[in-house]
This record gives C-alpha cells, structure tokens and sequence, in this order.
C-alpha cells in the first residue's frame, strides 16, 4: 500500500498518485476546499503547481505552489483533508503580527509551535474547515502580496 504513519499520505515515492487517487484519499470535503484553495492562488497569484515529493519520506506526494520564483506553499494529501506547509520568513514577520490576534486560536498556536528557521518558521497547517482555509488564505497573503485586479 501507499500509506504509513498515523495520517494517511502518498508515500511511495516510486508511485506517483493519480488525480482520481488523490481525490479518493482527499475525500469530498477536502476536495472542496483545495477546489477553493487553488481558486483563491489562481485569482490572486500567477501560480504554478507541481506535483512533488520533496523533504524525504516524511511528508509524502503533495503539491508545490509557486508564483515567479517565490515559494507560496506545498499541500500534502491526507485522508480526510489535508496539510498546507508554509514558511515566514523574517521579512514577513511584521506583517504576520499584525494579523495574527484576528487568526484562529488554532492558527496562533501553530505559529507559536511552528518549526523554527531564523526568525520565522515552518508551520504545518491541517485544514479542517473553512475557517481555517481563511487563515491559510491569509497567511499566503501575509508571505506575497497579492496581484492588483
């Protein structure tokens, strides 16, 4: 099989999943809100998504999104849902602050708890709801502006 760990994920690397495999493992739900997710990149980022395996055999098959050069997030897939990967940097750390006592108790704590690199970090962000979409959403914000309309 192509799972292992507590999460269910992708993580044969010598298989990469198809996009049925991925929406049967998403479930409806989470296929909903990546739909949404990647609607919000697309309305404000000119974004390109690969499909990676990267950081070793921790995280699994997910996607790399990019605008220009710049690294906005990877969204690994799981069972049920699924994780968004996102780093702050220094420059954004501002910004962040700014934000962070109108996020989610749950997106504050991530922060808190997040990986450290530097002075930012990686936070590892499970959506399970829309709400918490939003943040994500906000976060991606935070770490590039959005294109003028």
């Amino acid at each position: 099989m192509m799972y292992k760990s507590i999460v269910e994920r992708f993580f044969d690397k010598s298989t990469t999943p198809t996009s049925l495999q991925i929406d049967n493992l998403l479930g409806k739900d989470a296929v909903s809100r990546l739909i949404k997710f990647e609607s919000f990149l697309k309305n404000n980022y000119f974004i390109i998504r690969e499909l990676k395996f990267p950081f070793g055999n921790n995280y699994g098959w997910g996607y790399k999104y990019t605008c220009k050069s710049k690294l906005l997030c990877y969204v690994f897939f799981e069972k049920g849902s699924f994780t968004v990967t996102i780093t702050i940097g220094k420059s954004e750390l501002k910004r962040l602050y700014q934000e962070l006592d109108n996020m989610l108790p749950k997106t504050r704590d991530l922060w808190e708890n997040r990986y450290p690199c530097g002075d930012g970090g990686w936070m590892h962000y499970r959506i399970e709801n829309d709400s918490e979409l939003l943040d994500v959403e906000k976060l991606i914000c935070i770490k590039k502006k959005p294109k003028q309309k």
